[in-house]
This record gives C-alpha cells, structure tokens and sequence, in this order.
C-alpha cells in the first residue's frame, strides 16, 4: 500500500480548527498506541529511511508493518501483517528489509506511547478523504517517559492531493507549523547519519577522478538496494515498471562502470565483485527476460486490429511462457534468499564507504575522466574485435553484431552519464543522444529475440497447428520490426555522432 502523509510541529496548547472547509468532520474516539520500533545496533534501517514496527491499543491496525520510503517525500510503501507471537516478526516483513539489515540481529531501538485522536475527513457519502491524526507522543525508556512532543498528521485516504492542501491551509492559519517530513521513530532516536548509500558526498570544489567514480557506484548500488524489497513481493512501481528490470538496470550499470574506470580502481577487487555481480545479474536477466518476452507477446500480437491473431494460440503461447517466468522467479528467490546474496550485499556497501582505489584515482577528474571515456566511445562509433562501429552497421549484418553494437552502446552512455557532473552539459548530451540510439537498438534486439521465441514455440508443440501458423505471423511481425529499426538507425546515429556532443572526446 501506498502511503501519502503530511505532518505538522504543534505545540501542547494547540486547539484542533474547524475542517469542515474541507469536507464533513467526524471525529474518532481517542486511543493509546503503543508502538515498538525494530532495528540493528548501528540503526541500519532508519539510516535507509526504512522502518518495521510491532504496535499494540488500535484495533484496526495490523500488529506488525515495514514502511518502505519513496522517491516522493511524504509518501511511503507500507506492508503490514497480524502478529504471530510476542516480539515474533512475520518472515514476510522480515524478509522485505533483508537488503538494510543484511543479517544483523534486530532489536528494539525505540518505544512510543501515542494518545491519537483521529478526524475523519469525508465527503457527503460518508466516504473518507482523508485522515487527520492528533498524536501526543510519549517516548519511553523501560516504564519511564523520557520526553515527549505533538504533531498532527494528515493521510490522504481516497480524495484527491488538494483535500490535503485544504487542510494544510485550516492548519496552518490555526498555528500549526509545517516541518520536514520525519518519522516520528527517527525523532525518538535523535540524528543519525544517514546510509552511504542514500546521501551522496557533495563533490568538492575540484573533485578527483575518485570522487566521481565513487558516486557513479553509488547510485548504482542504490538503485539495487531500493528495488530489492519489491522485487521480494514481485510488484510493479508506482511508474508501472518492473523491480527486476530496475535492479537488473543497476547490476548492469555497476558491473560497466566498475569495467569502464578500471583505470582508477584495484583490478584484483573488481575482478572479484564484478564476478558476483554476473552470478546476480544472471539470475535477473532469466527472469526479466520473459518480462520482455510476455509483454511483447501481447503487444505484437495486437498490433494489426484488422489482421487479428488466434487469441486461443496467443493465450497458450502465454500460458507457457507464464510458466518459463514463475521458474525463472523461483531461481531469482532462492539468489536472494541466499547467503551468496547478502554477501555481496555487504560487498556493495563496501565498496561505496571504502573503494579500492589506485593512484590514477587521486588525479583531478577533469583532466582524467575524458581519456577514460573516450575509449568506450571509440569502440562503439569505430569498431574494433571483428564488430562494426555504429555508423558501420548496415542492414545485411547479423542479429549478434548489432547486438554487440547496442552493449557498446550502453557501456558508452553509462559511461558519459557517469562523468556528466564534472564535464557538463556536453556529457549530458551525448549520453541523452546514446539513449535514443539505445532505444532503437534495444526494439531491434527485442524484435529478433521475440522472432526466434516464437519459432521455438511452434516447434516445441508441432501437432498444435493453429499455434504454429500464430506463431509464423508473430515471426513475421518481428522481424518487421527488426527492419525497421535497422532503416531508421543511421539518422538517429548522425545526431548522437554531432561535433556538439563529442568535442570534448577528442
């Protein structure tokens, strides 16, 4: 569930204004929670912006609930589960924060004691738009109260976001001060520094070339972490995409750059990680695979509406494929249940606090950067290894050489994006300019993998007649579209070649 809230900073002798402005008021009886606040010694959990709670006094919360945080602030994922036994968290919930606890021992690391006085906001059916909660928290140590404050917080329930400024104007004119959105666990536990993976060092005034490359990791490893939960709960995101392709994303990024600036890192500790990184990658790629595969089924398969396809052969070719990705899921669980897994979890983090750099790393960036991006550049627009470059590619070539054209070419743009806060504008040009290259060579790629898929299908099942002629005029369609995308690349690739975007390449 998506959570969206607003809090507020009140002080004791703040009086509740009236909210009817904002719809009909319906005010709750007052209760007391009692909540207790999970975590390892070090606090790595509210260090991520993540929290797991056991809370006790409301009958209609659930007992036990993780919060993951969002890109939005404000808004928060949460999960919650009935308790199953005294201080006994569900494995659900605590197989969700696996990534941020990463095998520690978790403990309690803070107790409230809330008086909630809830106000439901509705409209004229009695339908509820929004929660406003009066809470008079207590923070305990053992049975004593060791301080305490007031905040008033506002959930949007199912109204609209302007229900929630409406209220903010009401409470804002009657005192009420609009703070930082802060959990009230991380207020009982007082400052903490946050994960090196969810503050990033600000770069000084002239950064080394390690100091980059250390960020580029960074968000790298930040993007796997973030997308691991919800990839445990096999979920889309808010934006529709999918855990699996944006931790794939990250893997493939990391193991690129930690390639591309071999330069500026120990080679005998990449080596190591970028070894991990391939088991990890693996077992995404098998499941994102028939991701792509399923989603392109239905697509291709609808893509002529006056030339419709036997939807009967179309729901058994994904009925197959639906089992390829249930075992494909299954293999990407029992990697992320694995101690191989938290492993390089905590390899991951290591290597965003404490890189292994090598002497070329202490060298300013902007004097060493541009040389070691130039040859990932090279070998995308020259060629070399028996592989055209891309302005070479012509449409009599293989599959396989304008796939290694698109792998160059997201070795290149990765590489551009990652040095783009140092060399600037021209950076971010060319990796903008590489993406939509990327884009066109990603649909051929894509195309003639779906084209083969359906080729092996109707030979997997040839008494299934209906299924193979499908099954041909899917074949058909992609590669189609493998010809299309082979005649509109070299104008796409003229832009991404412009003197604007690569000067300072040269």
């Amino acid at each position: 569930m998506l959570e969206e809230e607003r809090k507020y900073l009140v002080d004791d002798g703040f009086t509740m204004p009236d909210l009817s402005a904002a719809g009909r008021v319906r005010a709750r009886e007052p209760v007391t929670l009692r909540a207790t606040y999970y975590d390892t010694t070090k606090r790595l959990l509210a260090r991520h912006g993540v929290s797991l709670r056991y809370r006790a006094g409301d009958a209609r919360a659930r007992a036990w609930t993780v919060k993951l945080p969002s890109s939005r602030t404000g808004v928060r994922h949460e999960h919650s589960r009935p308790a199953a036994g005294a201080g006994v968290v569900p494995e659900e919930l605590l197989d969700l924060v696996t990534a941020f606890r990463r095998g520690r021992t978790l403990l309690p690391a803070a107790v409230l004691r809330t008086v909630r006085t809830v106000y439901d906001v509705t409209d004229r059916d009695g339908t509820v738009l929004a929660e406003v909660a009066d809470d008079e928290v207590r923070v305990l140590d053992g049975r004593k109260v060791a301080w305490g404050f007031r905040e008033i917080e506002v959930e949007r329930v199912s109204g609209e976001p302007k229900v929630l400024d409406k209220i903010e104007r009401l409470l804002l004119r009657a005192g009420a001060q609009l703070g930082d959105f802060v959990p009230k666990h991380l207020r009982a536990m007082g400052p903490l520094e946050p994960a090196v993976l969810v503050a990033p060092e600000p770069l000084r005034h002239k950064p080394r070339a390690g100091d980059v490359v250390t960020e580029a990791i960074r968000r790298d490893v930040a993007r796997i972490f973030k997308h691991d939960p919800f990839a445990r709960l096999r979920q889309l995101m808010p934006n529709g995409d999918t855990p699996v392709h944006q931790m794939r994303v990250g893997t493939r990024r990391l193991r690129s750059d930690l390639q591309t600036f071999q330069a500026l890192l120990d080679p005998e500790w990449t080596a190591r990680l970028r070894a991990e990184l391939a088991w990890l990658a693996e077992a995404l790629g098998g499941a994102r695979d028939v991701e792509v595969l399923r989603e392109r089924l239905h697509r291709t398969a609808a893509a002529d509406p006056l030339a419709p396809t036997d939807q009967d052969a179309v729901e058994r070719l994904d009925a197959a494929l639906a089992a390829r990705q249930e075992a494909a899921l299954a293999t990407l669980d029992a990697a992320l249940h694995s101690r191989r897994y938290v492993k390089l979890l905590d390899a991951l983090v290591g290597a965003v606090r404490e890189p292994r750099l090598s002497p070329l790393a202490w060298e300013r960036a902007e004097t060493v950067l541009p040389g070691i991006v130039r040859k990932p550049w090279r070998r995308l627009a020259l060629g070399g290894g028996g592989v055209s470059g891309a302005g070479g590619l012509t449409p009599d070539l293989p599959d396989d050489d304008w796939h290694e054209v698109r792998k160059r070419a997201k070795r290149a743009r990765y590489a551009a994006d990652a040095v783009s806060p140092i060399v600037g504008t021209e950076a971010v040009l060319l990796a903008k300019a590489i993406g939509r290259a990327q884009t066109v060579l990603g649909e051929h790629q894509d195309a003639a993998i779906a084209a083969d898929a359906w080729v092996a299908a109707a030979a997997a099942a040839p008494r299934d007649h209906a299924l193979a002629v499908t099954a041909g005029r899917l074949y058909e369609r992609e590669r189609a579209a493998v010809t299309r995308a082979r005649a509109a690349f070299p104008a796409v690739w003229e832009l991404v070649a412009e003197d604007k975007n690569i000067a300072w390449l040269k």
